[in-house]
Order: structure tokens, then sequence, then C-alpha cells
């Protein structure tokens, strides 16, 4: 007997498939990560990131211009730190004077609220070891609670330098209470957070720390006392309802296509919105895919982000943020 109920017949056009599509990815979908490093007229490649670059703020200033063009909304900064500013304490990490906060105050000048700026609450660009947080007195673990008091005026440094959300995302216990403590006493209460609730220990990161520079090449950090266990997803729950308890703003999880059982738990019990990063060690897995079969890189970061979007995804952190933007825009997805 022939099927009487037959779901191919919204799949035969492509202006039906278009019209009962249930999810679009959007330009406004897009957050740019960013990599900054000193000096001036610097756009360097990132050798394990292809199409990715450093850059100074002279030539950083240029790329938002150009991504703004884009309808991207929102970029997030990450630093190249001197060795010379790396310490055990990571002092540095609140200066005003450092690089991400020289890059704010250029940002802000020349773009005003043309588009928002999220700066990373971590340590690791600033200590010597490469951890999110300074190390207890055996040099054995992260000390947690002298991290939080870093963390605290780190925020506080970002805030006043004109960020409009910071992001921490060093898993460590009590940090989103105790830097909105931190901010709300000292005239921020508008500053938002971003929290990196859900961060698991994974090795897809492997590249973003080499372009910030915490790590050597074929160096290993091993952050799994603070970053969470992959094979735990209640945990992460926990980790979720604690940091909305604590006010955070928005939630962050990550790495984005492991973890879309997360996302989409949590973007249907939780009321506030849930972002994902779709970090480097994705970014790079769908690049080496593409070119060793000769698919069209587009083609299949737009599949990634559509199926991370499809899971609950508010808005995506994702390095393929201004090719993605362009295709979208030509394919008038704005």
């Amino acid at each position: 007997m022939l099927p009487i109920i037959r779901p191919r017949r919204i799949r035969k056009h492509k202006w039906i498939r278009d019209l009962v599509a249930q999810e679009q990815l959007l330009v406004q979908d897009l957050i740019y990560p960013l990599f900054i490093t000193s000096g001036s007229n610097i756009t360097s490649p990132i050798n394990k990131m292809p199409g990715v670059f450093v850059y100074s703020i002279d030539k950083l200033l240029d790329e938002i211009s150009k991504s703004i063009n884009q309808g991207i909304l929102a970029i997030a900064l990450f630093p190249q730190i001197d060795n010379e500013f790396k310490t055990l304490d990571a002092h540095h990490s609140y200066s005003d004077d450092n690089l991400v906060c020289k890059a704010v105050r250029a940002i802000k000048q020349k773009f005003s609220d043309q588009v928002g700026v999220i700066c990373d609450v971590a340590l690791d660009p600033y200590t010597l070891h490469g951890h999110d947080g300074v190390l207890n007195t055996e040099m054995s673990d992260v000390d947690n609670d002298a991290t939080l008091e870093i963390l605290g005026k780190q925020a506080l440094s970002l805030s006043r330098n004109g960020a409009d959300f910071v992001a921490p995302s060093d898993m460590m216990d009590g940090r989103i209470r105790y830097i909105r403590s931190a901010l709300d006493q000292n005239s921020f209460a508008n500053i938002g957070i971003i929290s990196y609730a859900a961060k698991y220990a994974s090795k897809l990161y492997g590249p973003f720390r080499q372009a910030i520079g915490s790590k050597k090449i074929g160096e290993s950090i091993n952050k799994e006392s603070y970053q969470m266990d992959i094979r735990n997803s209640k945990e992460a729950l926990q980790e979720i309802e604690l940091d909305v308890e604590e006010s955070a703003d928005i939630i962050l999880i990550k790495p984005a296509i492991h973890s879309l059982d997360i996302i989409a738990n949590t973007s249907s019990s939780i009321k506030i919105p849930v972002f994902a990063y779709q970090v480097s060690g994705e970014y790079v897995m769908n690049y080496l895919y593409s070119s060793s079969c000769d698919i069209s890189f587009e083609s299949v970061i737009i599949e990634s982000l559509t199926c991370i979007k499809r899971s609950g995804a508010r808005a995506i952190f994702s390095y393929a943020a201004p090719l993605v933007a362009n295709f979208l825009k030509s394919n008038n997805r704005l």
C-alpha cells in the first residue's frame, strides 16, 4: 500500500523548504571573536587557524569597521599578552593600561555604540603558567577564592574603560556573584555579565590557547580541576542554575557542537538567553573537512552554526562570522 502521508511534499522545491524552515541563521545571530596584540600595523595570520588573524589595535579598528558594515552586532576581545606582563599573580589583568583596556577605549572612541564590546574575564593570558587563576601556595592547583578577588578587579577595569559586557570564562565557584557585587558597588550596575556557565575541559581549545600565547605548541595544560568533565550533563545544569541565581544576564556554553544537548536542555529550562561558542577546534575541523573534500567552507560552517542555533542558542561566537555574514547578506538573510 502506498503512503498517504508524504513529508517529501514540503521538501520538493527550495521555495517551500524556505517557507517551512523552522530555523534560519541570520547575521544578527553572530558574535565575532577577535585576537589583539601590541604594536601597530599588524595583521598576522594565526598558524593553527586558517583565515583567522591577530590584530594590532589600529588594524583591529579596520576589521571592526568591516564587520559593522556586514551587520555584525557584537565583537569579543582576546589578548595576546607580551611575556613581560605575565606574572604568577596576573596583576596586569586589571591594569587600565593593559592591551584590552586600550583596545576598548579605541573602539568606543571610534564607534561609540555601533558595536557591542564583550570582554573575557579570565587570567590565562596574564599568568606565567597559563591557568585561568592564581595557583595555591603549593603551586599544585588553582586557588578559587584568591582568584575571585583578581577577577573582580579585572571586571571593574574593563567596565571603567567601556566594556558593554564582561564574560567570565574562568569557571571558578562563585565568580558571578562576586563580580556582580563588585560591579554594583562601584556604580557599574548596567554592565552585563555573560557567564561561561558550562565550559567543558575540552581538547578543542588548543588553537585558541596557542593564539593568545597561554601555551606553546606541543604543550598541554590540564584544567580539569575547574573546567567541567565532558561526561557530565547534570553538573552542567547545576552550574547554569547557580549562575542564573547569582545574576548572570546571559548563559554561554562551549564547545558548541559537543554540547548541543546542554544547549537544548538549558534553553528550554531557563528564562534568560543562552549563547554558544563555536570554539577554535570546531572552526579548524570545519575548515579542514571542507578543504580535504573540496566542499565550500561557507556551506560547511553554516550547516554547523545552523545546528547550534537549532539546538536553542540565541547567538553564537564564531571565528567565521565575517565570512558567514557576507554569505548571508548576499543571500538576503539579514
